[in-house]
């Protein structure tokens, strides 16, 4: 009987009921466990932490920077190129790069560019017009529109014919894109032309934050010839597949995340935001 509970101790067993259970936490799949991480409540793994995330006022951010990136971003499952969109001439900005404005003491591009990179593992094309856009990340090759005056469809167009297979694209605006929610794009794009998340924007997706495959180049030349400049114009023609809203919701406020610095009141807002989650 001694033995037998000095074996018992060694097992960490016989202290109080259930000191030797291992509590779980589900992994992806149904019913698929697997024992609860020390990390675990540090990340917000366990159930229910998706749910802090769904309001804009409770929006989590990272730091911005290399490590805070890399430390959300996990390695996709598709390996695809990515593009950061600055074209436009900033019209509401008064003509200055709005990519290139400090938000919480770093250009909102360089934020941007690190979030994918983190994820993708490659420098990003950079798409830019402005005469002296290469030398806004000069370790990045840099390209304009091969449309000019397209907008941001031209941007896209440009991100697609500039490289083969599928593209990431995000505008260099948007400071609160997620690695996570980037991730989850480039998972669930294989087997579509293009694939987006979808927001509560009036269009219902976010165009500026979207996997983009080849396919995506013709029908775009095709809308172009008409005429058309609307960046979701060419889906009638392709296969697109979309983020599901609630999914999004999952790594934080989607008028959080599709935040994009416009104006001058944007940025405040934007600074705002970044000094209450930071």
């Amino acid at each position: 009987m001694a033995a037998a509970a000095r074996a018992q101790r060694r097992r960490g067993r016989g202290t109080h009921p259930g000191a030797g259970a291992r509590l779980s936490i589900p992994l992806r799949g149904p019913g698929r466990r697997r024992p609860l991480r020390a990390g675990d409540r540090r990340r917000g793994r366990v159930a229910g932490a998706a749910h802090r995330h769904q309001v804009l006022s409770s929006f989590r951010i990272h730091d911005g920077s290399r490590r805070g990136a890399r430390a959300e971003a996990r390695a996709p499952l598709l390996s695809v190129r990515a593009a950061v969109l600055a074209g436009g001439a900033a019209r509401r900005y008064g003509g200055r790069p709005k990519g290139l404005v400090e938000l919480g003491g770093r250009r909102i591009l360089d934020r941007v560019v690190d979030v994918v990179q983190a994820v993708t593992g490659e420098p990003p094309l950079l798409v830019a017009n402005a005469p002296d856009g290469p030398g806004w990340r000069p370790d990045l090759r840099t390209v304009p529109d091969v449309r000019p005056g397209c907008g941001s469809l031209g941007g896209i167009y440009t991100a697609v014919v500039s490289g083969s297979g599928p593209v990431l694209c995000v505008a260099w605006d948007m400071p609160f894109v997620s690695p996570a929610l980037v991730r989850a794009l480039l998972d669930g794009s294989p087997g579509y032309d293009a694939f987006l998340p979808e927001s509560d924007s009036r269009r219902g997706v976010e165009p500026l934050c979207a996997v983009y495959g080849p396919a995506c180049g013709v029908a775009i030349e095709r809308q172009l010839e008409r005429g058309d400049l609307k960046a979701i114009g060419f889906h009638a023609d392709v296969k697109v597949g979309t983020l599901p809203l609630e999914r999004v919701r999952a790594f934080g406020d989607p008028a959080g995340l599709f935040f994009n610095v416009n104006t001058p009141e944007d940025l405040e807002q934007a600074e705002a935001l970044w000094r209450r989650r930071a």
